[in-house]
């Protein structure tokens, strides 16, 4: 039974840093594509970065600021998060799935309950 579990969250003025982590159970990560979604207040949950094996993969919008990586002998995902804007703003939530990865990709089979992130300018 594969579960994902984030932590990190917080609030955090404009220009600062976070780091969030997923802890992942009951799956290998050289198997999965794993990514890190953002849902803002009143829009849709899209997909910020990606990661599969050595491969990753970033919005536009985080391009430079944020960095994905995996921890395999821990089994936890990160995202380190610096520069940070007002509109990085929202919930953030883990997602695993063992099917292509891309930038883009927004069908994962199993989701985190998600990190709250909030930054004020």
């Amino acid at each position: 039974q594969v579960q994902l579990v984030e932590s990190g969250g917080g609030s955090v003025q404009a220009g600062g840093s976070l780091r969030l982590s997923c802890a992942a159970s009951g799956l290998t990560f050289y198997w999965y594509c794993m990514g890190w979604f953002r849902q803002g207040p009143g829009k849709e949950r899209t997909g910020v970065a990606y990661i599969y094996r050595d491969s990753t993969y970033y919005a536009d919008s985080v391009k430079g600021r944020f960095t994905i990586s995996q921890d395999h002998a821990k089994n936890t995902l990160y995202l380190q998060m610096n520069s940070l804007k007002p509109e990085d703003t929202g919930m953030y939530y883990c997602a695993a799935d063992r099917y292509d990865c891309y930038s883009g990709k927004t069908a994962f089979e199993y989701w985190g309950q998600g990190a709250p992130v909030t930054v004020s300018s």
